[in-house]
């Protein structure tokens, strides 16, 4: 028979299993991002804190002024939400705060590096483009990768026609560098 204690624990591993996703890098790692990227999260702090909290905290002092707020609806939820707004906020501005921007657009560079967009193509002969960019831009249909997945590492470092080595849970598996540009994403 568990103990609550025991499933509390549990619970708790879970929850902070799912928070290291969205958790800021340890100190002194980088958080490199592209130009882009960096301006979408500027975007997105700037239209929480002047647009979407606002309207909340007008929703909840409205709710909050029609009496029992144990039974309403409006205060409890928008409570909830102003929670996770504010949550939110937090994550952004230390995002921002630890970001490194790089600007992909360079020249003369002919190994891959952040930034880079290469076309390989792996041992079933299936070819790939993919564009290594940091961990807030991530944007698999796109082919946007992050600058820390498995893939880019494997391919960190190396040049046009290169045959590198993944390790996938499959085994090993050989990527040929078909091309690499450096272009704005």
């Amino acid at each position: 028979m568990r103990k609550l204690a025991d499933i509390e624990r549990e619970q708790a591993a879970r929850k902070a299993d799912d928070e290291d996703e969205s958790q800021p890098p340890p100190q002194g790692a980088k958080n490199y991002i592209t130009p882009a990227g960096y301006a979408r999260l500027k975007g997105e702090l700037q239209r929480l804190l002047d647009k979407e909290r606002p309207e909340l905290v007008k929703v909840i002092s409205w709710a909050a002024s029609n009496g029992d707020r144990s039974e309403n609806a409006d205060y409890i939820y928008g409570k909830r939400r102003l929670r996770e707004i504010d949550y939110r906020i937090r994550f952004l501005n230390q995002r921002l705060d630890v970001a490194e921007v790089i600007d992909p657009a360079r020249s003369g560079v002919s190994q891959i590096f952040f930034g880079a967009t290469v076309t390989y193509c792996d041992s079933k002969g299936v070819e790939r483009t993919v564009s290594i960019v940091g961990q807030d831009e991530v944007d698999p249909p796109r082919g946007h990768i992050s600058w820390i997945s498995p893939v880019a590492r494997a391919l960190n470092k190396a040049g046009e026609g290169d045959i590198v080595k993944l390790r996938t849970p499959a085994g090993i598996e050989e990527l040929d560098v078909i091309k690499v540009r450096y272009i704005t994403l």
